[in-house]
């Protein structure tokens, strides 16, 4: 199947750029990961990734974690854990429903990307899950497009300093302040650890 749609063959066609896309795809468009794109991925301590639900209606979200955290298990197949957040489930509840998942791996410092779209499933007992604390869920990527994009417009930045919320088994993970809010503390769900007075609390990190 092609990676183009009729509306992007039509915006081709008006700005002349069939001939370009369709080299593109010819020689840059995989179905699997190869040596490169793995070490490209697994060097990332972020991604963005956009689903959809059944109504055609769209979610972007960034997903930050350790060098790492997302795995290349095979040629063909990505892992990565899912950790607590608003408990809105947007990104999730959309993987789960419709399988259909696009992410975008960035090097801000290195100016480069990656993009990865599949199919994903979402499980609360992979195997993977005890190799991430405090991970909820895991989700694998199987791939079907794998290609890098042009970095021509890749702003150049320098890493300060990483998330303290991203769990890490060496130390315990602060509470984010907005979680104690007047709004939120009284519908945390049960044994959130925002609801125990002795944790850390700080409004970011």
């Amino acid at each position: 199947m092609s990676l183009y749609n009729a509306a992007s063959r039509k915006l081709q066609d008006r700005f002349d750029t069939r001939r370009l896309a369709d080299r593109i795809e010819e020689r840059i468009v995989r179905d699997h990961i190869d040596d490169d794109d793995r070490t490209f991925i697994e060097a990332r301590d972020m991604f963005f990734i956009a689903t959809v639900d059944a109504e055609g209606r769209p979610q972007c979200s960034y997903k930050g974690g350790e060098p790492g955290f997302v795995r290349v298990l095979d040629p063909r197949t990505i892992a990565f854990p899912v950790y607590d957040g608003n408990g809105m489930y947007l990104t999730a509840g959309n993987l789960v429903l419709t399988k259909q998942v696009g992410l975008l791996f960035i090097d801000f410092e290195g100016r480069k990307r990656l993009r990865l779209n599949g199919v994903a499933s979402v499980a609360d007992d992979d195997p993977l899950l005890s190799e991430y604390p405090e991970a909820q869920l895991i989700v694998r990527v199987a791939a079907t497009e794998v290609f890098p994009n042009c970095p021509r417009y890749i702003h150049e930045y320098r890493l300060v300093a990483r998330s303290r919320f991203v769990p890490n088994s060496e130390c315990e993970t602060p509470v984010p302040k907005w979680k104690q809010s007047e709004w939120a503390h009284d519908v945390l769900p049960d044994g959130d650890p925002a609801a125990d007075p002795s944790r850390e609390v700080i409004a970011r990190g």
